[in-house]
């Protein structure tokens, strides 16, 4: 299945994307590339790489957080919109789906911009806090294990300064959390994290649906 907003049928669809979609030829190579792969559904749409680029270019950043790689498409999306100075620090577990990560950022000639490390998200978070890197991000896109969502917000919301931006992927989880009938755990979380969003006074907020739900919390 490919991987796309939520609500659109395939003519709709097929139209947004011609009026809208600018994809570089090295992001759809990888698109397809991961199209191919057992977990492709974990693969962001290009809609929303592209709105990610968007935002990043608004909010001027220079340097980024990135929870949850997978093949680099999102990364490889923000990292062609950052400066040549600019840094995402990108943080995932998986060795094997990151070198095809790491494959495309060197065909793009932007893999000096990305700083990845491989270990726990929370343990590499905590690390960046503990070395005083406290409100020094301007942008960080979360988009790892659902379950630990509230404790990447909450470290994420430590480490982007007043004014900067978190994105949240997937808070509409393919319509499950809108059905009360499915309670497994990551459903759970991504509900949980949901409603805190909805009251928390720490950030203005605006949930998107495009691709599987975007919640953007911008810092006051």
């Amino acid at each position: 299945m490919q991987k796309r907003s939520l609500g659109l049928d395939d003519r709709l669809y097929d139209y947004f994307l011609s009026v809208s979609l600018r994809e570089p030829e090295v992001l759809y190579q990888l698109r397809q590339e991961t199209a191919n792969h057992p977990a492709a559904m974990m693969q962001i749409a290009p809609e929303q790489g592209q709105f990610m680029a968007l935002l990043v270019q608004l909010l001027g950043a220079k340097k980024t957080l990135e929870i949850g790689v997978f093949t680099g498409y999102s990364s490889l999306s923000v990292a062609l919109a950052l400066p040549a100075h600019g840094k995402i620090v990108a943080c995932d577990v998986s060795k094997e789906y990151t070198n095809i990560a790491r494959r495309y950022w060197q065909q793009a000639g932007v893999a000096n911009k990305i700083d990845l490390h491989l270990a726990p998200a929370i343990e590499t978070l905590d690390r960046l806090l503990a070395s005083g890197q406290s409100e020094s991000f301007d942008f960080a896109f979360i988009d790892a294990d659902k379950e630990n969502y509230d404790c990447y917000y909450e470290r994420s919301l430590q480490l982007v300064r007043p004014g900067g931006l978190i994105a949240i992927d997937n808070v509409l989880w393919g319509g499950d959390v809108a059905n009360f009938q499915v309670q497994n755990r990551s459903t759970q979380a991504i509900r949980a994290l949901n409603e805190k969003l909805h009251h928390d006074e720490r950030v203005a907020l605006s949930v998107v649906p495009i691709a599987d739900g975007l919640t953007l919390a911008l810092k006051r």
